[in-house]
């Protein structure tokens, strides 16, 4: 009786520890399954990060490059527009002097005009003074003190 009682703990135990092997093993497949899912769930997640990081990384390259090109074409448009306001006041400087000339060659046909005038009006009859010029500069005294 004992070494039946001996033999069915045995047997008793023996199913046990195999029941708890069986068990352990499907407990580490079940760990093995579940580590790899997160492993895998968190790869795809760093995997779309490096690519999302790669295009960035190319964006930015791009970017730069055109940021490069932008800023020397805005040089040369500021030096163009300089250009064209520094020939615009030359320009206008021509401009005054043409007005400036125009002005003094006015000035000095009127004044031949009226000296011309004045010697035909003296060599043949005293005539009535010639009326006063339409601008004051002109008149001898001016022209005298301005020379």
């Amino acid at each position: 009786m004992l070494s039946r009682l001996l033999k069915e703990h045995q047997a008793k135990q023996s199913e046990r520890k195999e029941l708890q092997e069986r068990r352990r093993r499907e407990a580490i497949t079940a760990a093995t399954c579940l580590t790899e899912a997160l492993v895998d769930h968190l790869n795809v997640g760093v995997a779309q990060a490096y690519v999302n990081q790669r295009k960035l990384d190319h964006e930015v390259k791009t970017l730069q490059l055109q940021a490069a090109q932008f800023a020397k074409q805005t040089g040369q448009w500021i030096s163009m527009v300089e250009n064209f306001n520094q020939t615009l006041k030359e320009i206008g400087d021509v401009e005054n002097w043409a007005r400036s000339i125009e002005m003094d060659m006015r000035t000095i046909a009127t004044a031949l005009d009226y000296v011309y005038k004045g010697q035909l009006q003296s060599s043949t009859s005293p005539a009535p003074p010639p009326p006063p010029p339409r601008w004051p500069w002109l008149l001898p005294s001016a022209l005298a003190g301005a020379s």
